[in-house]
């Protein structure tokens, strides 16, 4: 059976600037790799450099999409500063993927911030908001022109960065405390709201929203406290920014990894980080968002596979999975698989490989993994057989 996508469907994969860029020295990250809190990127895949013959692979994987992000700390190295030689150069990076006839989603902030800023308190700052929509604001003039950019997110999972930055204290600013927690999901939401409204001053045509990490939380059906525990994660994770962002979103952009059961089952699939491979996930999380009635595209799904062996399945899987929520109403316009290089995993450091290119840390090579080649094919027929 052949599922057909619509015509404009976009087809793409992911990077984040801090992930993939490398010589990246100026940021709260890098800070804390010098002292030995968590890796350390250094080279990570040296994409700043190596862009162009990066995006000669993205089209050549039949790709007519591409999800990156800006690095706040060099656009912004000191306060208020702006580095246009920087500027100049993302500007040369989106205007390598018109050439390649690739549409660009920009994230302007994915999890790193400039050490100036994290040493004010990031986003616990009661300026934070004004800061970041001033850094904001300063890009999109300059790379939005001429219609180099038509998508562009503002925050990347920002429930995951308040989670593991001030709540699980597994990233900076490595902190356990509940009430910081909620006070930078606060100042999140009112960060994004300030950016959202300068960017549509800017220029009222540009399509903005987030990227949201949205979890698929489940119970035994005979576990009623299960049941009601799991409503109210579901409602306060994946929903609780999403409300309070209403009318100040063009666009949903959804990340899914996590399945979340409350009480004993069994997983036969998993990945390489022993994360659960659960495909029907993904059309719960899209009929849920379809209430927002919205467009969507999920901005990130992928999993760690370094033997290749289940990345193919995994693509298929939650595309069929995805392509059913469609045909139920749901108004989903493009898929990015996470990621397109194996790249630098946070406090994972550079084990886990979810590249559909496949990267040798020491020489820099690329070598294009098989399931890459067969999502290729979903990619250039614009569907799918099953």
């Amino acid at each position: 059976m052949v599922k057909n996508f619509p015509g404009n469907f976009l087809w793409g994969s992911a990077t984040s600037s801090y992930q993939v860029e490398g010589g990246v020295e100026n940021n709260d990250w890098a800070e804390a790799g010098r002292q030995g809190k968590v890796p350390v990127a250094g080279r990570a895949c040296d994409h700043y450099n190596l862009y162009e013959k990066d995006f000669d692979v993205v089209k050549e994987l039949g790709q007519n999409a591409h999800r990156l992000s800006i690095e706040w700390s060099r656009i912004e190295p000191e306060e208020g500063k702006f580095d246009e030689k920087e500027i100049e150069h993302y500007r040369k990076v989106l205007q390598a993927l018109r050439d390649r006839g690739i549409e660009p989603f920009v994230t302007l902030w994915h999890f790193t911030l400039p050490n100036w800023f994290a040493k004010k308190g990031g986003f616990e700052n009661p300026k934070a908001p004004e800061i970041f929509a001033r850094y904001c604001g300063f890009v999109v003039r300059r790379l939005a022109e001429g219609d180099m950019a038509k998508f562009w997110i503002t925050i990347n999972e920002p429930m995951v960065y308040a989670s593991m930055g001030y709540l699980k204290g597994k990233w900076p600013p490595f902190s356990k405390n509940f009430f910081r927690f909620l006070k930078v999901i606060k100042t999140l939401i009112s960060s994004h709201l300030a950016s959202y409204n300068i960017i549509k001053k800017i220029n009222p045509e540009l399509q903005v929203g987030i990227a949201k990490n949205n979890i698929d939380f489940d119970s035994t059906r005979f576990n009623p406290l299960g049941r009601l525990v799991q409503v109210f994660r579901s409602i306060f994770w994946n929903h609780y920014f999403l409300k309070k962002a209403f009318g100040h979103q063009d666009f949903i952009g959804l990340n899914y990894y996590f399945h979340k059961h409350f009480g004993y089952k069994f997983y036969e699939q998993k990945s390489d980080m022993g994360w659960v491979i659960y495909p029907k996930a993904i059309f719960h999380l899209l009929k849920e968002l379809k209430k927002y009635n919205l467009p969507i595209y999920i901005t990130e799904n992928g999993l760690a596979d370094a033997k290749d062996t289940k990345r193919e399945k995994f693509i298929k899987d939650h595309l069929t999975w995805a392509y059913k929520a469609m045909e139920e109403g749901v108004d989903l316009r493009g898929y990015f698989y996470w990621s397109l290089l194996d790249n630098f995993e946070w406090a994972d450091g550079f084990g886990p490989r979810f590249g559909l290119v496949e990267v040798d840390y020491k020489t820099m090579e690329r070598k294009i993994r098989p399931s890459a080649w067969e999502y290729k094919k979903i990619c250039e027929t614009n569907s799918l057989e099953i």
